[in-house]
């Protein structure tokens, strides 16, 4: 199969279209024909060197496709059906794909649109979960406009929580339109906040990771009210916690999110496609920022 591989670090034209062996699902997983891919910030910053020092390294937690083979064990899917999910083993950038958490892709989504959906939804979901966000609540998102912003605010707002969101001005009608209340980011982000809230938040979540923490802190009442996915040196510095994958992911949500998005209470829209041969594009892509929405690997 055709996959996205590199072999050593640094810019995107390091990133190559190599030939590897077809992966075989194991006990309770499924392979998929590979028809989308999102591309995440951890992309390129393990292409960078950033995160995992081993070499040579493929690319891809989110797929979406069709599956083809099924593992042992597997009963709720056969082959042919349409699912979307993770492959924990960072290689879904690939015409083939082994995913270890799965559901069908809700029925008013294309490959796309399902791909852009794991790992925004899984990290907003697990971050929610740690703050205990629920119904009367306030909650701040720091970086709200992006793909984990967005989410987060929506999935937020489905639990009833009062969402203050901070985006650049020319997001702010986008957050209002999830039903968020936002404020520009940057100094005088307190003030700005309590103009909307006078008595602070109960809970904030940090998504861009721009050191704002100390200001979180302080509209919330203290670190043990904050979240992080963004900051880890801050968070240690400032005794917030840093919500990551592998302390447990929140992997419910992707049976729950077929409901919200054929209810019209949740979208993430794709902000622009690339085919598989052109990942190198969709990096730079990446790593200018200030992308609304998800960047996603056509495939096949």
């Amino acid at each position: 199969m055709k996959a996205v591989r590199f072999q050593r670090f640094g810019g995107p034209e390091v990133l190559e279209i190599v030939d590897l062996p077809d992966p075989r699902p194991g006990t309770g997983q499924v392979r998929i024909a590979v028809r989308a891919a999102g591309v995440n910030p951890s992309d390129w910053k393990k292409r960078k060197g950033l995160m995992d020092e081993e070499l040579p390294q493929t690319l891809g937690y989110e797929a979406a496709g069709l599956v083809d083979e099924i593992g042992e064990g597997v009963t709720d899917v056969a082959v042919g059906d349409r699912v979307f999910g993770f492959s924990t083993e960072g290689s879904a950038q690939a015409e083939l794909a082994v995913l270890s958490f799965y559901a069908p892709i809700p029925p008013s989504l294309d490959f796309a649109g399902a791909a852009a959906l794991p790992a925004a939804i899984e990290t907003a979901t697990r971050a929610l979960d740690q703050l205990g966000v629920g119904d009367g609540g306030t909650l701040i998102i720091n970086g709200a406009s992006g793909s984990v912003g967005s989410a987060a605010v929506q999935l937020a707002v489905v639990r009833g929580a009062r969402v203050i969101g901070t985006a650049g001005p020319a997001n702010h009608d986008y957050l209002r339109a999830m039903g968020a209340e936002p404020v520009a980011y940057g100094e005088g982000l307190v003030e700005r906040v309590h103009a909307l809230a006078p008595d602070g938040a109960d809970l904030a979540l940090d998504v861009a990771g721009s050191g704002v923490l100390p200001e979180l802190i302080a509209l919330t009442g203290g670190p043990e009210h904050v979240v992080t996915v963004a900051d880890f040196i801050g968070a240690q510095k400032y005794g917030v916690t840093f919500s990551r994958g592998d302390a447990g992911r929140a992997v419910h949500v992707l049976a729950e999110i077929g409901a919200l998005i054929e209810a019209g209470r949740f979208s993430l829209p794709v902000a622009r496609t690339f085919p598989l041969a052109e990942v190198a594009e969709a990096h730079r892509a990446s790593e200018e920022g200030h992308v609304r929405g998800k960047l996603v690997l056509l495939v096949g």
